[in-house]
C-alpha cells in the first residue's frame, strides 16, 4: 500500500495548525519564479503538474488559472491525497471480539481512501487554505468509528453495546458477548417501522458531519487565526470500491461518457436553497436586519411603487 500521507491516522484532525499563508496546492510543488508568474494577472500562466514531480493517483489531471484581476491572488485551492484510516480502539467486548480483515503490517487495522477536493474561494483564500489542509483529516477521523463494521460484510449494527468512540466500559458491567458468546446483530429488521441501514449510507453521514466539523472550526478559528472570505467545497472520495461525491456550494462534479454530462452533484446557491431561506427569514426576521423582507418579488422595488400592489413569492410557493 502507499505510505501514510502526512498527518492522517489518529487524532488528526483534532489538532490545529497554525494557519498557512497565501499558497498554491501542494502537489504542484512550484519553484520560488513558478509562484511568482502564477500570481500574475497579465501573463496568466497555466499551472499544472510537471513531469518528473510528484504524480497525482490515477493519472489525476490538473490545471489552474489566476483569474484576470478580479483579486489580488488566486483564491481557490485544491487538494488530492490518499488517506489512511486506522481503527479506533475498540471496547472490550465489541469490535475486538469481531472477525475482520483489514490488518496492516505493524498489527495496524484500517483502509485507504482517495481523496481529490477543489475549493472556490472568495473574498479571501482563509477559509479555502484551511478547508485544503484539513477537510480530508475530519473525514479520516469520522471514518475512524466504521473500519470494522465497514470490513464485516453484515448488515450494520443499528446499536452499539458500548461507546465505540470513548472506548470505555463499565468494570461492573457484564458484556452480552461474555454472557452469550455473541454480540446481538440488531440490523437484521424485526419491526416494519425499521429503515434499512447500507454501509454505504454510514458512509454518507461520516462525510457530512466532516463537512458541518469543517464548517464549525472555520467559524470557530476565523477570529484567532485571521481567516479571509469563505468557499465552495466539492470532495470525491474512492473508498472500498465505490466514489462518494460530496459539495457545498456552487462547484459541480460531472461524468462525461461516450459523449453525455451526467451531473453528480447538486448546486446550493441562493436560488436552489430560495424557499429554505424564506421560512428561515420568515421565522427569524432579525437576521435581515430590517433591510429586507422574507418575501421574493420579481424586481428591485422603486420607490414609487410602495403601497402598491406587486407580484411576489412566498417561502411555500414556487408561482408568483
Amino acid at each position: 500500500p502507499p505510505a501514510e500521507p502526512r498527518g492522517s491516522g489518529a487524532g488528526a484532525a483534532r489538532g490545529s495548525p497554525p494557519a498557512a499563508a497565501f499558497c498554491r496546492p501542494a502537489f504542484l510543488q512550484l519553484t520560488p519564479e513558478e509562484l511568482r508568474r502564477a500570481d500574475d494577472h497579465t501573463g496568466r500562466a497555466v499551472q499544472s503538474p510537471r513531469d518528473g514531480r510528484r504524480r497525482l493517483p490515477w493519472s489525476t489531471g490538473y490545471a489552474e488559472v489566476i483569474n484576470a484581476g478580479k483579486s489580488q491572488h488566486n483564491e481557490d485551492q485544491a487538494c488530492c491525497e490518499v488517506v489512511f484510516v486506522e481503527q479506533r480502539p475498540s471496547p472490550r467486548g465489541w469490535l475486538s471480539s469481531r472477525e475482520g480483515g483489514g490488518e496492516l503490517d505493524g498489527g495496524r487495522k484500517g483502509f485507504y481512501f482517495h481523496y481529490w477536493a477543489l475549493f472556490d474561494g472568495h473574498a479571501g483564500s482563509g477559509a479555502a487554505v484551511m478547508a485544503s489542509e484539513r477537510l480530508h483529516l475530519h473525514i479520516c477521523e469520522q471514518l475512524r468509528d466504521l473500519v470494522e463494521i465497514l470490513q464485516d460484510p453484515s448488515p450494520p449494527p443499528i446499536c452499539l453495546p458500548h461507546d465505540a468512540r470513548s472506548g470505555s466500559a463499565d468494570p461492573n458491567h457484564t458484556s452480552y458477548t461474555e454472557d452469550h458468546g455473541e454480540v446481538p446483530n440488531d440490523a437484521v429488521p424485526r419491526f416494519h417501522l425499521e429503515k434499512a441501514v447500507s454501509h454505504e449510507s454510514l458512509v454518507i453521514g461520516a462525510i457530512e458531519n466532516a463537512f458541518k466539523h469543517m464548517d464549525e472550526q472555520i467559524e470557530r478559528e476565523r477570529a484567532s487565526q485571521h481567516l479571509a472570505g469563505g468557499c465552495c467545497a466539492l470532495a470525491a472520495i474512492y473508498l472500498m470500491g465505490k466514489f462518494y461525491v460530496a459539495n457545498a456550494g456552487d462547484s459541480r462534479a460531472i461524468i462525461i461518457r461516450n459523449g453525455e454530462i451526467i451531473p453528480m452533484s447538486r448546486e446550493f446557491t441562493p436560488e436552489t436553497e430560495r424557499q429554505r431561506l424564506q421560512f428561515l427569514a420568515l421565522l427569524r426576521p432579525e437576521l435581515l436586519g430590517k433591510e429586507f423582507t422574507h418575501l421574493e418579488f420579481p424586481r428591485r422595488i422603486q420607490p414609487k411603487e410602495l403601497g402598491k400592489k406587486m407580484l411576489y413569492r412566498d417561502q411555500n410557493m414556487n408561482g408568483w
